[in-house]
Order: structure tokens, then C-alpha cells, then sequence
């Protein structure tokens, strides 16, 4: 992705958040300079990998494969495995009609995914087993706190204010259906790094081609520009 894309991005991102009224906190508005003149002060925000979040999953067309994020809070792996501290993730999404984030998984993350408006956010549903194969099972979810089972790649519909929580082992893609959807996230700490397994060989983070200067950072950023 090019960079004045992901700018671009972001800026409409940025509009969509505030027409739906969800605030972001101040990190999300630094640049550079401030991220740097910051120092150490920062680290906590960086090494939990907190902030915007802008993907095409490597393929190169993200209005149809991508997905736009801002990670609001997230603790660290360690926290998970003594199961103290910060062992929760929040984040908030922009999903348009009809891009898609691609069938992925997680072995240890059980997550809320939550319509917090907009328009009807599409899931497609398959359980997979210890290898990471695609079943034939049914797959149990629990919407808005009410168990249920969905057939092997069959779909739910969540409208603004429904969520779904998923298990672990659970293949999952999303879109948005009528109009973008505001789409939040609630769940144990998020590892982007070993903890998202995709079906296909897709990439988690853009490969960024740098046309312009950054407006602002990404997560993905971090390390390139501020050497942490």
C-alpha cells in the first residue's frame, strides 16, 4: 500500500469515528514529532501496540480485502499467561460495504465482536479442528448473551447494538452489508504476531511503499520510526 493511501484512509476514518460520536484518545491525533518528543513516556502505548491499524492483508486491494482499526487498549501475553493485570483488548473498526477481513482464526483469544452502528455487519462461520483444518461442525456462539449453534459455513446478520462472542478455533470473515459499520471489539489480549492464523498465505500488516511522509503513525510504524 502506498502511504498517501493509508493517509487517506485515515483521514476518513477519523470523520467516521467522530460522525458516529466514538472518541478517540489523544495518541490518536500524534505525529512524529510529538511520538518522539514523548520518548520513553510512550512506551507502554507502544509496546501493547495501541493505535491505528491499516490492512490489506497483502493483497493489494483494500477497499475489497482491508480493514480499518484502532487498538483503545491491550495487555501483554505474559499478563494472559499468569492471568493477572492487563489480560483484555479493546479496539474500534470502520467496515465498509462489501470489503471483507478474509477467514482467520485464533488459538487463544476469545473475542465480542460488537455492531456499535452504522449498517448490518456480516459473519461467515466454520469450526476448525487441532490442525487448523476447516470442519463440517456446527459452530456454537452466544449473541447478545443467548447461546446458539450456526451450521458449518453459515452466516449471521448483527445489527447496530447486537454482538457475537467466538470461542478459539473459530474461522470467522466479516463485511459490512447495506452501509459502513462502526464495529467494536472486546476481548482477551490481542497478539497480532502469534495469535492470528488466516486461511491462505495472507499477510496481518501492508507492506507500505513510502510516496509521502506519514500523517500519522501505525502500530506497524513503530518500530521503523521511533526504533522500538
Amino acid at each position: 500500500m502506498k502511504r498517501s493511501e493509508i493517509n487517506d484512509i485515515l483521514r476518513t476514518g477519523k470523520s467516521f469515528f467522530k460522525y458516529h460520536s466514538f472518541y478517540l484518545p489523544d495518541f490518536a491525533k500524534w505525529d512524529l514529532k510529538q511520538w518522539i518528543d514523548l520518548g520513553d513516556a510512550a512506551n507502554g502505548i507502544i509496546k501493547r501496540k495501541l493505535g491505528w491499524d491499516v490492512t490489506d492483508f497483502g493483497l493489494g486491494d483494500f477497499q475489497q480485502t482491508g480493514l480499518l482499526l484502532f487498538t483503545l487498549r491491550n495487555g501483554l501475553p505474559d499478563a494472559l499467561k499468569m492471568g493477572a493485570g492487563e489480560t483484555y483488548a479493546e479496539k474500534i473498526m470502520m467496515v465498509n460495504v462489501n470489503q471483507v477481513t478474509p477467514f482467520h482464526f485464533h488459538r487463544v483469544k476469545v473475542e465480542d465482536i460488537i455492531n456499535r452502528g452504522g449498517g448490518t455487519l456480516g459473519i461467515q462461520l466454520y469450526q476448525t479442528d487441532e490442525s487448523g483444518m476447516m470442519t463440517d461442525k456446527d459452530v456454537a456462539i452466544r449473541i447478545d448473551g443467548l447461546t446458539t449453534t450456526v451450521p458449518a459455513g453459515g452466516s449471521i446478520l448483527l445489527t447496530p447494538g447486537q454482538s457475537v462472542r467466538l470461542l478459539p478455533k473459530c474461522l470467522h470473515k466479516f463485511w459490512g452489508l447495506d452501509q459502513p459499520v462502526l464495529v467494536g471489539e472486546v476481548s482477551l489480549v490481542n497478539d497480532d504476531d502469534h495469535d492470528n492464523f488466516f486461511l491462505g498465505k495472507l499477510g496481518r500488516f501492508p507492506t507500505l511503499e513510502e510516496d509521502v511522509p506519514p500523517d500519522l503513525l501505525l502500530c506497524s510504524d513503530y518500530a521503523g520510526f521511533l526504533n522500538k
